[in-house]
């Protein structure tokens, strides 16, 4: 599954998000992608009623949940907002627990205008995964200048072909991550209800 962060109708982040599941499937074309925008903030702020079944914010979750119970890894692009991570974005991974996330793999993508996207990509190594078990992989991607790359089947300039085969590099790895770490899951040792929460 690939989110895209970005509250804004056709953002950098979503073009971003796009070009990165075109490359996931042109290094695996039997691959499945789903892809989830939260442009417009498409789930309401979190709160402990979702746990009721039966309230408006556990049926408006609901969707979103059965989406990321089924995917084996994730690719979250996050823009830079002030420094930090979008709202939605933090919310979502509220709302995400170990039966949707939890010892999935993860990369981080950050999304600057210029050249940052570093800040969002160490908020959510710091606090993404605490509670939910996300396996935030070790590699990221950082494209800077969004608005001139990965524009077009070219690239535009070294910057941007050095770019676009780090993103390759990258998607190849979490790949292999989600292969490794599905034996993990199958295991069983991953639902030990004594401990569902992080340290």
């Amino acid at each position: 599954m690939i989110v895209s962060g970005s509250h804004r109708q056709e953002s950098q982040s979503s073009r971003v998000a796009q070009y990165i599941g075109n490359d996931l499937v042109r290094i695996d074309p039997t691959l499945v992608i789903d892809s989830f925008s939260l442009s417009g903030n498409p789930l309401p702020l979190w709160d402990e009623s979702v746990w009721q079944k039966s309230s408006t914010l556990a049926s408006l979750w609901k969707p979103v949940r059965d989406r990321m119970q089924l995917a084996h890894a994730f690719v979250f692009v996050t823009p830079e907002w002030a420094g930090m991570v979008p709202p939605a974005l933090k919310n979502l991974l509220l709302f995400a627990g170990q039966r949707e996330v939890g010892h999935k793999p993860a990369i981080l993508v950050g999304v600057s205008s210029a050249r940052g996207g570093s800040y969002p990509i160490s908020e959510l190594r710091m606090s993404g995964y605490k509670n939910n078990r996300l396996l935030i992989i070790p590699e990221h991607i950082l494209v800077q200048d969004a608005a001139d790359m990965l524009l077009g089947e070219e690239p535009a300039d070294e910057r941007d072909a050095w770019l676009r085969k780090r993103i390759t590099f990258a998607n190849r790895l979490l790949l292999e991550y989600g292969k490794a770490v599905g034996s993990i899951r199958a295991s069983g040792l991953t639902e030990d209800a004594d401990f569902p929460y992080g340290m």
